[in-house]
């Protein structure tokens, strides 16, 4: 496979956006080579190849074929399934027809300045910095000298910074999860007008809640959250969270029911009387014997698919059998000749 990206980046192949952003966090500080002027062309190598793992990684596109075809996979071409790809990602049609990906790297200082907001761990630096122009990642993939502007007598640029999401939960009850809702949210918010100056002011967010959505869908309004000088606000995300409900318990798309019966019903049959989350009445007879752990399904009464509101999950009825804690003897010897082969 070549280089092992993930063996750079000390993280497993199942890594999550969250722990490939905590390990290069820490690695980019670590080897940024303004931190290490005694050991620089190590911490240059070590930085580059920092960048470059955490740049294949952190892109789907990129990281899909390095999975599938590893390193020379990238740095080759190799055929693709989408016919465009996002971040660095470049596409061309060869003469043959067939899409192909060329990998194409970020700059690794523009990648350490997103997370913290500078390009270099001392911030902006002039003419004192040590880095000069000599100081190059000569013929590699980056192909650019990306602490060449250090020590040439101008700071180094960096943009605002994006301010942390700002997460709130949205309660929902099952019958708004079912149906479907629309929930108006007025948020107080500072913003800024051409001065600088911030002011308060309010708004009405309109969140239209789907049928079928569940617990933890995220709703995001970019960039709704105090605006302030060289600072990207940020956005306000939307939680759904499901109420407790009274007669029903939601297991992914399935609705579910418990039903307290006697062992006679059980025995017997018992009809199952209920009102649905929107307002039918259902008769559900049971002829079975209701035995425990016995659980009775009807088809497309659950909660409607997101995807395919016109879809739905199965209504899954269980049942708690109530036993006599004693019984006479002329009952048992009744039961033993009822229940007898």
């Amino acid at each position: 496979m070549g280089v092992d990206y993930y063996k750079i980046l000390q993280v497993d192949k199942n890594a999550k956006d969250d722990d490939l952003k905590k390990a290069y966090r820490k690695l980019a500080m670590k080897w940024h080579p303004d931190k290490n002027p005694n050991n620089k062309k190590e911490a240059e190598a070590k930085f580059k190849q920092i960048s470059e793992a955490y740049d294949v990684l952190s892109d789907p596109q990129k990281r899909a074929i390095y999975d599938q075809y590893g390193e020379e996979g990238l740095k080759g071409q190799v055929p693709t399934p989408d016919a465009g790809g996002p971040g660095g990602a470049t596409f061309f049609q060869t003469g043959d027809g067939p899409n192909v990906f060329r990998f194409s790297t970020r700059n690794p200082n523009d990648i350490f300045a997103e997370f913290f907001g500078f390009s270099s761990p001392f911030g902006g630096m002039g003419g004192g910095s040590g880095m000069r122009g000599s100081s190059r990642f000569g013929g590699g993939m980056f192909g650019d000298d990306i602490f060449s502007s250090f020590g040439e007598g101008r700071p180094m640029s960096s943009g605002p910074r994006k301010a942390v999401p700002i997460e709130n939960r949205l309660p929902c009850s099952l019958e708004e999860l079912y149906n479907g809702t629309t929930k108006k949210m007025k948020i107080s918010r500072e913003i800024a007008d051409a001065s600088g100056k911030t002011f308060p002011v309010e708004e009405i967010l309109t969140i239209d809640v789907k049928p079928g959505w569940k617990k933890g869908t995220k709703i995001t309004f970019p960039e709704k959250g105090n605006e302030q000088p060289n600072v990207i606000p940020s956005d306000l995300i939307f939680i759904i969270d499901e109420k407790p409900h009274s007669t029903f318990t939601r297991e992914g798309n399935d609705l579910v029911i418990t039903r307290k019966i006697l062992l006679a019903e059980a025995l017997t049959g018992y009809t199952v009387h209920l009102t649905t989350l929107d307002s039918r009445t259902l008769t559900i007879p049971i002829n079975n014997v209701i035995h425990p752990g016995y659980e009775e399904v009807v088809p497309r009464e659950g909660m409607p698919i997101p995807k395919d509101p016109s879809k739905r999950g199965n209504l899954r009825i269980k049942f708690n059998i109530k036993f006599p804690t004693r019984l006479t003897t002329e009952q048992k010897s009744g039961i033993k000749k009822l229940l007898a082969p």
